[in-house]
């Protein structure tokens, strides 16, 4: 008998064009493997290779084609000839009368056919099952590689390209990547009915083919949380880094109706970390997205509601309820509201960066990219400890690392084990007092200018890839003429809203504003985002669990 597939999803596929013969070959084919394979009939070569086409766009592997030799207006050769560009590790079989064996053996040569069978194939015990069951273990133990769920199809140097991959990493959906100078990656293209024109081509598990998509659509297509299952919620958390995520497993867990929205992904700058090594209770480090992973499933599972693509543009007071509204106009209203919007990096303002953003200069370690680093130079622009906690990864793949840095050293804003890593090894540099004055390159970065801030002095590099880590700008733009923030933009609470002894102007109740709340009661704030917080992921976590505690206290007076 024939082994069981390795997917449920493996096809066996036949096409005749005679209907008889081709419910006969696919009645035999399932007495035989009916149970481990799915069988797929088709009465011509273009419905098989449509037939064909909708199985790659799902995903699914297919594992021999059996075809007759005599069709009209696509024979049996010229169709698997096409087939072998959809399916090229697909077993091939031609059914021929005997009249037409001579075409059968040229066509070993035509089409790389595995077998041919003379028809009639009675009985299939000594004429078909066994030729198959061969080309079935022939396959099974082939290089063959089921495709993941969801595939990317793009250009290598394209923008949005990168950032369809960084999205679905970072949210973690299993995804696979073809570039479209790639055979496989044209193969999509002819399967999805596209030109590649237009870039990048996402392919769901459904099949579902997606030509250039906004963030919103894709999340949805590929079964990220993207709308509300309620009105009103007892808490709604701003922002999914550390601290929202530690807010909404605490309100969550303490029978608090939470939802957390955040704009793109969960983890926030500490989810592109490679590996953060002074997290307590990790001796041997955890990455960014490993650490997301599992705050994200732990809010989920004692009940927490996770949206992303929902971008926050307004915060509203209406009575006892804050209402939060979002950039296609709907809303969702709560008993209080938790700030964890974290922090973005500055974008760099040196010549013809904008230009070549994703294009081999990105913003975090956008660890996808890791990989293609193999073998070229690398520079990291910052001092603080994710730009260090990316040289160390990075350094595992190029040929070199340097750091620019504005200070002498890396000794202002990185952590002290940091440090001592990248002095170990071997290819990681650090160039003090070195900034960027301009990036070049035609489609891709391709050099870099220097400039030395002590003698003025520029200098012109090869450089293939630059990832920037300077500065912490808050998003809290949104919230201007709601919350008191400082003149960076970093959300005031607790004691800095009343350091002259007075509270903050409006604020209307008969006690001072908790530790974490804002100068709207009921509206608090956690993490990066807070003015003068510590920065980093253990404090950011204890902030968001503190404020939920600050919440309780909250409801229970109001």
């Amino acid at each position: 008998m024939a082994q069981a597939a390795d997917t449920a999803r493996t096809v066996i596929l036949t096409v005749d064009d005679d209907p008889g013969v081709s419910r006969a070959v696919a009645r035999d084919l399932r007495r035989r493997y009916g149970e481990s394979y799915r069988i797929v009939r088709a009465e011509s070569g273009e419905s098989a290779l449509e037939a064909l086409r909708e199985l790659k766009l799902r995903g699914d592997l297919v594992a021999v084609i059996l075809a007759d030799y005599r069709m009209p207006q696509m024979n049996g050769i010229e169709f698997l000839e096409q087939a072998l560009d959809v399916y090229p590790g697909a077993r091939r079989v031609l059914l021929t009368a005997y009249a037409d064996t001579n075409a059968a053996i040229d066509a070993i040569n035509v089409v790389d056919l595995d077998h041919y069978l003379l028809k009639p194939w009675d009985p299939p015990e000594e004429k078909l099952y066994p030729v198959l069951d061969d080309l079935l273990q022939a396959w099974r133990t082939s290089a063959y590689k089921p495709v993941p769920s969801t595939k990317v199809v793009g250009h290598r140097w394209s923008a949005r390209s990168s950032d369809v991959r960084e999205f679905l990493a970072r949210n973690q959906v299993p995804y696979r990547w073809y570039s479209v100078e790639e055979p496989e990656g044209r193969r999509l293209l002819t399967a999805a009915g596209q030109d590649g024109q237009r870039l990048p081509l996402v392919i769901t598990p459904d099949g579902t083919v997606l030509v250039e998509p906004e963030a919103p659509e894709l999340a949805a297509r590929v079964g990220l949380a993207t709308t509300p299952t309620a009105d009103f919620y007892d808490l709604v958390v701003i922002g999914g880094g550390p601290a929202g995520l530690g807010a909404a497993v605490y309100g969550a867990s303490e029978g608090l109706r939470t939802v957390l929205v955040e704009r793109s992904a969960t983890g926030g700058q500490a989810g592109q970390s490679s590996r953060i090594e002074n997290y307590l209770g990790f001796p041997d480090g955890v990455s960014g997205a490993q650490l997301t992973d599992r705050a994200r499933r732990q809010a989920a599972k004692f009940g927490a509601e996770i949206l992303t693509t929902r971008e926050v543009t307004g915060l509203e007071v209406n009575g006892a309820a804050r209402v939060v509204r979002f950039a296609d106009g709907s809303a969702i209203a709560a008993h209080s509201v938790i700030l964890a919007t974290g922090v973005q990096y500055r974008r760099l303002q040196a010549e013809g960066c904008t230009d070549l953003t994703g294009c081999g200069v990105f913003y975090g370690s956008a660890l996808t990219e890791a990989s293609s680093c193999q073998g070229h130079d690398v520079y990291i622009v910052g001092g603080a400890n994710s730009a260090g906690q990316a040289a160390m990864y990075l350094s595992r793949f190029a040929k070199s690392v340097t750091l620019l840095v504005r200070g002498p050293d890396l000794s202002a804003s990185m952590s002290h084990y940091l440090i001592q890593q990248i002095g170990e090894a071997p290819n990681i540099s650090v160039r003090g007092h070195t900034v960027v004055d301009a990036a070049h390159g035609s489609g891709r970065l391709e050099q870099l200018t220097l400039r030395h801030l002590s003698s003025g002095e520029t200098e012109r590099v090869d450089a293939q890839w630059m990832f920037v880590f300077i500065g912490a700008a808050p998003l809290t733009d949104w919230l201007d003429g709601t919350v008191l923030r400082d003149a960076r933009g970093f959300i005031l609470a607790g004691p800095d809203l009343t350091a002259d002894g007075r509270p903050p102007a409006g604020w209307e109740l008969d006690r001072a504003p908790y530790h974490l709340e804002t100068s709207v009661p009921g509206v608090f704030v956690a993490g990066d985002a807070r003015a003068e917080s510590a920065k980093r992921v253990a404090s950011a976590v204890g902030e968001g669990a503190m404020a939920v505690m600050l919440v309780h206290r909250y409801l229970e007076q109001s």
